[in-house]
């Protein structure tokens, strides 16, 4: 198990679409680990492939609270089978856009398809909190990020403010 860095905008792998996992093997056994293992450290409470610069269809994610016993969850090509049509409004951050934290509109409800690390397919519905992290992390598998949901205005400074952290880190 390794932690690994997490990419932060505008690294452009951010922006694309994963590719599907045909077998779960070792390899993929042990990114789910070490995705899991990032995650924690971050701290965070879900985080897709594409953030640790793995382009594949894989997320991971545990709502458990600090003093709760994790709940460690593995989806592999995920895919929502249903939206709910009732909106809800919660504020929303990203590992791959630190120290951020915006209002999202999304259904607060959901219904989940994917296949576990046993190769088992599974579906599962989701509602409030669960639901929001579901859509958020399965929007990094197709090159979306939350601040896509924002105003031009409120995205555009967000992106030209990490614009300039990333020259200035090169520069």
């Amino acid at each position: 198990m390794a932690i690994r860095p997490i990419l932060v905008i505008p690294d452009a792998r951010l922006r694309a679409v994963t590719d599907p996992i045909a077998e779960i093997d070792d390899e993929i056994k042990a990114l789910a680990s070490d995705m899991l293992e990032t995650m924690y450290d971050a701290p965070g409470i879900g985080l897709a492939a594409p953030q640790i610069g793995v382009m594949k269809r894989i997320v991971v994610m545990d709502l458990a609270g600090e003093d709760e016993t994790p709940e460690p969850l593995v989806m592999i090509n995920p895919e929502i089978t249903h939206f709910g049509e009732q909106i809800q409004v919660t504020e929303e951050g990203c590992l791959s856009i630190p120290e951020l934290y915006y209002e999202v509109e999304r259904p607060n409800d959901v219904v989940v398809k994917y296949t576990d690390l046993e190769g088992k397919e599974v579906t599962r519905e989701a509602e409030g909190r669960f639901a929001v992290c579901i859509q958020h992390e399965l929007d990094h598998l197709d090159g979306v990020l939350y601040i896509d949901y924002l105003s031009r205005l409120k995205r555009d400074r967000v992106i030209k403010k990490f614009d300039k952290a990333a020259k200035r880190a090169v520069g």
